[in-house]
């Protein structure tokens, strides 16, 4: 309850008092203070759990002690409902030492002896009030990063999903990072079935009530997969079309910025197309992609598009399910057709994905020791690297390439203008490829 936190559509003030002695005392001075005296209810700290878990915290919270039987188990199950950066002042009768420092060291502000003066109940939220406003020095230099990363699947069923789910765990499991995960398939999202979780109505809220999304909304309507990893996600259903302008995710992503280190954003083609400003502030695009014509076709069309589109953030390239034998495309034409070298190259392993759906955890978290799961840890751990030095860092070894352009492309791996999207496919060579492996003259 002492962490800083933003106070839009926050009231200032609020109390919650057992007697009405302690309302008579406290009224007068809040109405001194600018504040205004309906904010002083009758009913103490149960008043103020019940009231606050269906409500926005105050930015100041006073709470009558004086009925509870274990003052400090009540004071965590406010802490569960009160939004971080409340200023709480804590009122009781109890005159003892050890739980005034009980108190403090839980996250109270101040604690008040009954009977209340006037005096005393100014003095404190004087202290409350210039405690919440003053600037705090260290927040220049203690300010976290924060690196926003979107995946996106030329096609449907190339693993996107399966990225950023891997992609989130990892963040959160092996560096201990705070990370939010944003399922944007709001009918067939998987990212909570992935984790083995109930997706909820958070995202679905969301929507509906964008007016209602700040880090109170965040605390309660995402779900928890471990300490560090939260996922917002939905399963709408399908009769329900989706609503919105947008900006219930434009908000979110703001507040996850203020809450979390890392956001992993599973963007599905179709919320690119209807929401290109969703990579307004993101850091990093993932394009996940198999090596298929079709992939091949789409990627070009993303990547063309994230080069006019979204030139502030830096883009990956992920063959994704890529069979050790000869495939409907080779790596080396597929890097020819758009024009820029694969970043990682991601194994295919049934296998490995059955056990990851049995098991109800992602793909990196069950299958640590193969290939794959290498691979994806390098990505992770690029990305989190490219929030110190702002680029790509590629890791060494097999699947891994530098991304340089193919010859013939620019630096940013994007399609040239006036190329035509047949003219990427030098088909004469993928259909003689096989030929000429087999000893044939292509």
């Amino acid at each position: 309850m002492s962490a800083t936190w933003k106070t839009a559509n926050r009231d200032m003030f609020a109390a919650f008092m057992c007697d009405d002695a302690a309302l008579d005392v406290l009224r007068p001075v809040t109405v001194d203070m600018g504040w205004q005296p309906e904010k002083c209810n009758k009913g103490g700290l149960r008043n103020a759990i019940q009231s606050l878990s269906i409500a926005a915290s105050p930015a100041i919270l006073m709470v009558d002690l004086s009925e509870s039987g274990d003052p400090l188990s009540d004071i965590n199950a406010l802490a569960e409902v009160c939004e971080p950066g409340t200023v709480v002042i804590a009122v009781g009768q109890v005159n003892d030492v050890r739980l005034y420092r009980d108190l403090l060291a839980s996250g109270i502000q101040d604690y008040l002896l009954k009977p209340l003066t006037p005096g005393q109940v100014r003095d404190a939220l004087v202290q409350a009030q210039a405690i919440f406003a003053s600037p705090k020095s260290a927040d220049g230099s203690t300010a976290k990063r924060h690196v926003s990363t979107a995946v996106v699947g030329t096609r449907g069923g190339v693993g996107a999903s399966t990225v950023a789910t891997s992609l989130a765990w990892l963040f959160s499991s092996d560096h201990r990072l705070p990370t939010a995960l944003l399922d944007l398939d709001v009918h067939f999202g998987t990212g909570a079935l992935t984790l083995d979780l109930e997706p909820g109505r958070g995202l679905t809220d969301a929507i509906d009530n964008p007016s209602r999304i700040d880090g109170l909304f965040i605390e309660r309507a995402m779900i928890r997969a471990n300490d560090n990893l939260a996922i917002l996600s939905a399963e709408a259903p399908i009769s329900a079309p989706l609503m919105t302008d947008g900006s219930a995710f434009v908000q979110l992503e703001e507040e996850f910025r203020h809450a979390f280190e890392m956001t992993m954003i599973d963007l599905p083609r179709n919320m690119l197309i209807n929401f290109p400003h969703l990579l307004a502030d993101v850091n990093m695009v993932v394009v996940v992609t198999e090596l298929t014509l079709a992939g091949a076709r789409d990627a070009i069309r993303l990547l063309s598009w994230l080069k006019t589109n979204a030139k502030h953030a830096e883009t990956v390239v992920v063959a994704n399910k890529v069979h050790s034998g000869i495939g409907e495309i080779s790596r080396s034409d597929f890097e020819a057709s758009i024009e820029r070298k694969i970043n990682y190259i991601v194994p295919y392993d049934i296998k490995a994905a059955a056990n990851a759906a049995k098991l109800g955890q992602t793909f990196v978290a069950a299958n640590r020791a193969t290939k794959a799961g290498a691979a994806l840890r390098d990505l992770g751990s690029a990305i989190i690297a490219s929030g110190t030095d702002g680029e790509v860092v590629e890791a060494k070894g097999k699947g891994k390439a530098k991304d340089k352009p193919a010859k013939g492309g620019d630096k940013d791996g994007g399609a040239p203008a006036k190329t035509s999207l047949l003219g990427k496919f030098d088909f004469k060579k993928i259909l003689t490829s096989g030929k000429a492996k087999a000893g044939t003259p292509a």
